[in-house]
């Protein structure tokens, strides 16, 4: 059997890390068993649905290099959808309610006072045609619910072991409201059917409408995908990200500088028995994938551990492969000057201000106690720089002032960089040059 599995985003928002780690978690199960990844597109809501909202969907998979073999929109299948809304409504398992939100906020306080589960008691099954018809004249339009079997329902969740919900329990689920419109349960099923999905891979937030979701597939059709439900994110202190989700956008962590393996090496490991390390490409991610690995825990998301995992990323990137984005930063030097800085970016854009650094006109910090002994450091250095000047160079300054240490050598960096930390200063030294270096040294913009 080919694997098909497909990402449903609604084009109502941007991407966050919690559902990219969804269409990660597809896309790496795909891959991996060389079966058919499908974007699907949930724009059933056509008020907030916007094509805005969708290409930026594509662009932020794109750019994770999720790539898709097909896609298509729901709301180009509003027939098939009416089709299969009126099969169930002939096998009398869809039927209309004419509750209104006021009724059914009643019906809910009165079975909480009677300490009952909230469950719709299906009184609109009991209504004679002259009552719908006297609904109707009052101008309400009916929603159409979907009457469950109150058996339990079981299946083996390729995440969670066997499962079993008891939908006794549950209110027979809202599939069309008043205007309509359709709720995500119904064409979710109907294209999962169409489609062939064999593996439906989603937060474990849908456990429980997975319960009714099975007995309408079971109502439509035979077939009937395999479920798998991950664990949601929580932040790294263990609470929700519900409200930091728009900081967490994919589109910030780029615009923010962030590395895609960096972000997919994270969600893939995150919530796993894997260690969490940065992995060079996908393809490497999808070898290591397994469903086996993955925790009941809730996986934790930390923004901190996303940015080691950045610089380290960067620490090992060849130049070759960073050639054209240095060049689009402005960042000169070449191949020498990345291996050189590299080790001290966090961010491919940290790159810009060591090139500014070392090749615009600038004055380093140079205290009033350490001015004397930066000047007598100028008039030391020799005319040609190489690697080697460096350590020549102080150790003649060392045996002239008596200088050590810290003291030594921590006003030549401030003075020649203007920071505390940063490459080696053997090689800084040499991409300066002994001009730029000494004007520095003196005080002055070079």
């Amino acid at each position: 059997m080919s694997v098909i599995a497909r990402f449903a985003p609604s084009p109502t928002g941007k991407l966050h890390v919690g559902n990219v780690r969804t269409a990660l978690l597809n896309w790496l199960y795909v891959r991996e068993q060389g079966g058919e990844f499908i974007l699907r597109i949930d724009d059933t809501d056509l008020d907030r649905s916007t094509r805005e909202y969708e290409e930026g969907i594509q662009t932020d998979l794109s750019w994770l290099g999720l790539n898709w073999d097909r896609s298509f929109n729901q709301s180009h299948k509003f027939e098939i959808y009416d089709a299969a809304a009126d099969k169930l409504r002939k096998m009398g398992l869809l039927y209309a309610c004419y509750d209104t939100p006021e009724e059914l906020d009643r019906q809910r306080k009165l079975l909480s006072l009677q300490k009952k589960p909230p469950v719709y008691d299906r009184s609109a099954l009991e209504l004679t045609d002259a009552q719908k018809k006297a609904y109707e004249e009052e101008g309400r339009k009916p929603h159409w619910r979907f009457k469950l079997s109150g058996d339990i329902v079981s299946w083996t969740d390729m995440v969670r072991g066997e499962q079993s919900i008891q939908t006794a329990s549950l209110s027979d689920p809202v599939l069309i409201r008043g205007d309509g419109s359709y709720l995500y349960t119904l064409p979710s099923v109907v294209d999962d059917i169409d489609a062939k999905i064999t593996h439906v891979i989603r937060g474990e937030d849908h456990v429980t409408n997975s319960g009714a979701q099975i007995e309408i597939f079971r109502a439509l059709s035979d077939h009937l995908p395999t479920f798998a439900h991950t664990p949601l994110l929580v932040g790294k202190d263990g609470k929700g990200l519900s409200k930091r989700l728009g900081s967490l956008s994919i589109q910030q962590l780029r615009e923010d500088g962030l590395e895609p393996m960096a972000v997919n090496s994270l969600l893939a490991k995150i919530g796993t028995s894997d260690p969490v390390e940065i992995r060079d490409n996908l393809a490497q991610l999808s070898s290591e994938f397994s469903f086996d690995k993955i925790g009941r825990a809730p996986a934790r998301f930390d923004e901190d551990e996303l940015n080691l995992l950045n610089a380290k990323l960067l620490h090992e990137t060849e130049y070759a492969e960073v050639k054209d984005r240095l060049e689009a930063l402005g960042v000169g030097g070449g191949e020498d000057f990345w291996n050189l800085i590299r080790a001290n970016i966090s961010k491919l854009g940290d790159a810009a201000s060591w090139s500014v650094m070392a090749f615009a006109p600038m004055a380093g910090q140079i205290e009033p106690e350490d001015a004397e002994y930066c000047a007598l450091a100028a008039d030391a250095l020799p005319d040609k720089v190489t690697d080697e000047t460096w350590s020549t160079w102080t150790a003649f300054l060392k045996e002239t002032t008596g200088r050590k240490g810290k003291g030594l050598f921590m006003p030549l960096r401030l003075a020649l960089t203007g920071r505390a930390r940063g490459p080696e200063m053997n090689k800084m030294l040499a991409v300066l040059g002994a001009e730029k270096a000494r004007a520095r040294l003196k005080g002055l913009r070079a």
